[in-house]
């Protein structure tokens, strides 16, 4: 193992005994009683002064620019075609074969690979917006009111054509599941300050209609990493967390009983075993316990002004809608939670792009542009990072008939558009760029595996040294191949 690296791992036998394992047997101490009287001596949502900070103790490895993150993701690959990438030239190309120059031989999904490959331009016209100028269609008229708060990057690069390995690899590092997440590595690396709720929470969006596409578990899972730090998942309906509330005649302190009586058990197994699993089991109770307090507070949002809902759209009345997410992560991130995804499924646009493709960007657009705003108003903007994305783009060539309104388009991972906001981001900043039929990155190339270097250095970490011992191997977020720290959009 590289000394530089810093890996950290769990014992691969029973008889090898972590200190947690020594605390309990050996000193007759319950480190996880001693855990568990401090949560219980104080209902504070943040660490006492004096007290040893959540996470790991080697981490950060430098002073952080971003404290919290909310990941905005957008499933199904929008299209940057119609939404970010304006190519005016592509008018002049409409209807003709794709050359085969820009092409390159670049594999096509099985959807599209036997028909002709026919450029069928955007669909939307664009403008340049803020003092930036930054370019941006007609479909998202909320994001050019906040352009200048954006740092678009417009030369994303993936390996995989397809959604499940794309996204698994987007937020996982790796294209196959098993691998913890980007929102889990965040978890197990630096924690929360915040007692009272998980340090990574996930919000689905409760959509109008149903969509086809999945959201797997494993896109916020915990990986090899103990479960503890797995995303935890908000129900979107009005009631985000079912059973919060005692059965009728339970009085809470009878309740409380039960709990330490059951914490005691797993105790003794956790200190026979050292399986970290028990202590997640543990850790699971015990918060369990403090959300039944904690969640009602946080979901009740009768205490936001009206300006709120004119803020974000009447939609942010809905539970469960993606406007009520953005309200929701923004509190979550106020109450010092660390890490913070949304889900908005359905942007897999092969038909019908001029329609469908309109309605995912009404039910994000407003919203996405807000939560910007509301954090720059409440000063938490330059703490937390904001990141608007999906997995992959859309192609150039037109699925169906490139010039009919029932025409869409294919999976592209060659190149697409992302954009990220505060958290020690540079604003205003639009880095890369395509070639004339946003088909191939032609400057500043960003792959998936830079894109995580760099959100892991905003939050202080170093990616090649954050590392987890796993099998004998020492597996880290960005893997082995070469990533890099995208300095240029840095504040």
């Amino acid at each position: 193992m590289n000394e530089s690296c810093e890996s950290h791992r769990l014992p691969e036998t029973l008889s090898e005994q972590t200190r947690r394992y020594f605390l309990g047997r050996g000193m007759g101490v319950s480190l996880g009683a001693v855990a568990l009287s401090l949560l219980d001596q104080t209902g504070a949502a943040v660490a006492s002064p004096g007290e040893q900070g959540p996470g790991l103790p080697t981490l950060p490895h430098r002073p952080p620019r971003a404290k919290n993150v909310i990941f905005l993701t957008q499933s199904g690959g929008p299209s940057q075609i119609e939404l970010f990438d304006e190519k005016p030239g592509l008018m002049k190309w409409a209807g003709q074969e794709l050359p085969e120059s820009v092409r390159q031989g670049q594999r096509v999904t099985t959807m599209t690979a036997k028909q002709q490959q026919l450029v069928m331009p955007s669909r939307t016209s664009f403008g340049r917006y803020g003092q930036s100028g930054a370019t941006l269609g007609e479909w998202l008229p909320y994001h050019t009111q906040v352009a200048d708060d954006l740092c678009f990057i417009k030369s994303m690069v993936t390996d995989e054509i397809n959604h499940a390995p794309a996204m698994t690899k987007f937020l996982t590092g790796h294209q196959l599941a098993g691998r913890p997440s980007l929102g889990a590595w965040t978890s197990y690396g630096l924690g929360s300050e915040n007692r009272n709720l998980p340090d990574y929470l996930v919000l689905l969006s409760r959509m109008k209609r149903a969509s086809d596409q999945p959201l797997y578990e494993h896109y916020w899972g915990s990986g090899f990493l103990p479960s503890r730090y797995q995303g935890v998942k908000l129900r979107n309906a009005k009631d985000p967390v079912l059973y919060l509330r005692d059965p009728e005649g339970l009085p809470r302190e009878v309740r409380r009983g039960m709990l330490d009586q059951l914490q005691e058990m797993n105790q003794l197994r956790l200190e026979q075993t050292g399986d970290p699993e028990i202590e997640t089991r543990i850790r699971q109770y015990e918060m369990a316990w403090r959300m039944q307090t904690s969640v009602p507070e946080l979901t009740d949002l009768s205490d936001e002004p009206e300006s709120t809902f004119e803020l974000y759209g009447s939609d942010s009345r809905r539970p469960g809608s993606y406007a009520a997410n953005c309200i929701l992560a923004r509190r979550l991130i106020e109450r010092g939670v660390r890490f913070v995804q949304l889900f908005h499924p359905d942007w897999d646009h092969h038909s019908r792009l001029s329609s469908w493709c309109v309605s995912r960007c009404r039910d994000t657009d407003q919203a996405s542009a807000a939560l910007v705003t509301d954090l720059k108003q409440r000063g938490l903007l330059d703490d937390t990072l904001v990141i608007w994305g999906g997995e992959f783009g859309r192609s150039v060539v037109g699925q169906g008939k490139w010039d009919s309104p029932e025409g869409g388009r294919d999976h592209h991972p060659r190149c697409f558009t992302m954009w990220m906001a505060g958290g020690g981001t540079k604003a205003g900043l639009t880095y890369g760029a395509t070639d004339d039929f946003s088909f191939n990155v032609v400057e500043n190339p960003v792959h998936v595996r830079d894109l995580h270097a760099t959100i892991l250095h905003l939050l202080g970490i170093d990616h090649e040294r954050f590392t987890f011992r796993f099998q004998g191997l020492d597996y880290r977020l960005t893997g082995v191949e070469e990533a890099h720290v995208v300095h240029d959009i840095l504040a």
